[in-house]
Parts: C-alpha cells; structure tokens; sequence
C-alpha cells in the first residue's frame, strides 16, 4: 500500500475541467434542491413524505399490489433499516401490511391495502404536476431525451429497467 502524503495525493488527482464541474454542481445542486421541493408538495397536499409516497407508488405499479422488503428497498432506493420504519408508519395508517412469505420464513413482504392505493390515487396527480412544473416545463423534447441518455449512461441501464424489476416467480409459486 503506498503512503502517499495529502499532498502527493493532490498532485496525482484528476481534477475537473471546468465544464465537469459545472456539470457536477448542476448535479449536486438537482440532489439537494429537487427532494426538498417534492417534499414539500407531497407533504402539503397529501401528508406523505416522499419516500412514503414511492412506497406507494411503486407497491401500486407491481403485480399484485407487493413486493419484498427488498424489492422495495431497491425500487425506492431506500435502505432497509430506513424502509421498515416507513412501512411501520404506513401500517398504522392501514396503507401497508407486512407478511411473511411462507416458502422462506426469512423474507418480508409488503402488501398495499386498498387506503394506500386510494392515497397514492389521490397523491400522484399533484405530484405528478409539480416533477412537470420544476422540471419538464423548462425542457425541450430534445433535452428530455437527453436527460433519458444522461441517467442511462451513469446508472448503465434504463432507470425503468433498474426500479422496476419484475421479480414474478417468487409469488406465482404461491
């Protein structure tokens, strides 16, 4: 292992040019801005955060209305320390339910009741709305399809491809 020094590491850095950096602030800047802005609409108009609100949303779009515990992990881009108290909280609001499936006691599965397809339902039009209004309205076709090559490039696939991976065999054995 080489010891380099702080100082013999700056030397050797690949450093940014200047369109990078701009870049990279653009993206920082969507990173940290963009989630507050959601936020606040989905809070305001429906009372959910966001990542209970992709809970739903993503339960709703999977076949039969569940997923794993990690499954939804990966679709909503949450850990699973952080997903669980997230489902708890949608539980008690009877949007959720957890079960254990019965083929690998190990594995958690969670349920969307019909007061959480009801709530997504109500939600998604405004949030909906507001992804348009912050971001699409101030784009041209043209970068919108940019902006699809841009995500596929740094994620390596499709995010559709990447969230909404079906994983049907696991309960079609049931």
């Amino acid at each position: 292992m080489s010891e380099e020094t702080p100082a013999a590491a700056t030397d050797t850095a690949r450093w940014l040019t200047e369109e990078e950096r701009e870049g990279w602030l653009f993206i920082s800047s969507i990173m940290f801005n963009l989630p507050g802005q959601l936020e606040s609409q989905l809070q305001k108009d429906s009372g959910l955060s966001f990542v209970e609100y992709m809970v739903l949303a993503m339960l709703s779009e999977s076949p039969q209305h569940k997923l794993t515990m990690t499954d939804l992990a990966r679709r909503t881009n949450t850990l699973l320390p952080r997903l669980s108290r997230v489902v708890t909280r949608l539980e008690k609001d009877n949007f959720v339910e957890r079960s254990i499936w019965a083929k690998d006691r190990r594995v958690s599965i969670c349920h969307l009741l019909p007061g959480g397809l009801a709530k997504v339902q109500e939600a998604a039009p405004g949030h909906v709305e507001a992804v348009r209004r912050i971001i699409f309205d101030q784009l041209n076709a043209r970068q919108v399809k940019s902006l699809a090559k841009i995500g596929e490039s740094v994620l390596g696939d499709k995010p559709s491809e990447i969230i909404n991976v079906r994983n049907l065999e696991l309960f079609d054995e049931e």
